[in-house]
């Protein structure tokens, strides 16, 4: 407690009269854009599996959350102080199974209790998806709105009926790009990618990180194949289909490689 009453104190030093001209400048608005730069930071540090590094982004971020709430109190608005308390009474009040006598045995029990709980401490929202992110990244989104949909009843009951809906829906976007329709194409496309998303979801996968693990292997593959052409006088350009795909499943059969060892 002692570290982060002080952390408090320098902020608000920093942000006096006679404190930093930079700091003194910043609004909620011109930090979002640090918020989100920290916080990205911080998964790059957990997927390198960094602990220093992990820990130095986390205290990145929770600079913003103290910058934030101090901007916040020079406004008469609130303080840091109800902004660990709101969450400190929040958590405890999610958590009943934890703090209380009530009986959970699954995790899935403890998602359904704490929409349930939501529910009856944000009675104005009516619809669902109230609270969800306008400006939320599309993938996030599209999963936050599929685990809610989900919750609600709307759901496959058999694996057989995913594969149907995937197939259906790739068959209406090889439908659409036979035509001109430049938007029928891009609702289909949008179709596949939220049924990809609803699959994760059903396999209880991240659509995030299994995207941002296929984006890592891609690069990893394809400058392997780079590597090798180098000692070639041909750019990727100028090979065929059967000779670029040769070397991308040589670079596939080396990465193997390398994860055995």
């Amino acid at each position: 407690m002692k570290s982060i009453e002080q952390l408090v104190k320098t902020i608000a030093k920093l942000r006096s009269p006679k404190g930093c001209p930079w700091d003194k400048e910043q609004t909620h608005k011109t930090l979002k854009r640090y918020l989100i730069e920290e916080t990205y930071e911080t998964l790059e540090a957990i997927d390198r599996n960094d602990p220093q590094a992990l820990m130095e982004e986390l205290g990145d971020v929770l600079l913003q959350v103290v910058l934030h709430a101090q901007i916040a109190c020079e406004n008469k608005e609130f303080s840091f102080s109800q902004v660990a308390d709101y969450v400190n009474k929040k958590m405890i009040s999610r958590h009943p199974h934890v703090f209380s006598n009530t009986l959970v045995k699954t995790s899935e029990e403890v998602m359904t209790n704490w929409e349930i709980i939501k529910k009856t401490e944000k009675p104005h929202r009516k619809d669902i998806f109230d609270g969800i992110p306008i400006a939320l990244p599309a993938l996030l989104k599209a999963l936050k709105v599929s685990k809610k949909a989900a919750r609600d009843g709307f759901e496959w009951k058999k694996e057989i009926d995913i594969w149907k809906t995937l197939n259906s829906e790739i068959k209406e976007f090889k439908a659409a790009c036979r035509g001109q329709n430049k938007q029928k194409k891009a609702d289909e496309m949008g179709d596949i990618l939220f049924t990809i998303v609803n699959i994760a979801r059903w396999c209880k996968l991240d659509p995030e990180d299994s995207l941002s693990m296929a984006t890592k292997k891609f690069i990893s593959r394809y400058t392997r194949v780079k590597t090798k052409l180098k000692s070639s006088k041909k750019g990727i350009k100028e090979l065929s289909y059967s000779e670029l795909n040769n070397l991308w499943r040589l670079a596939k059969k080396q990465e193997r490689k390398k994860d055995d060892k």
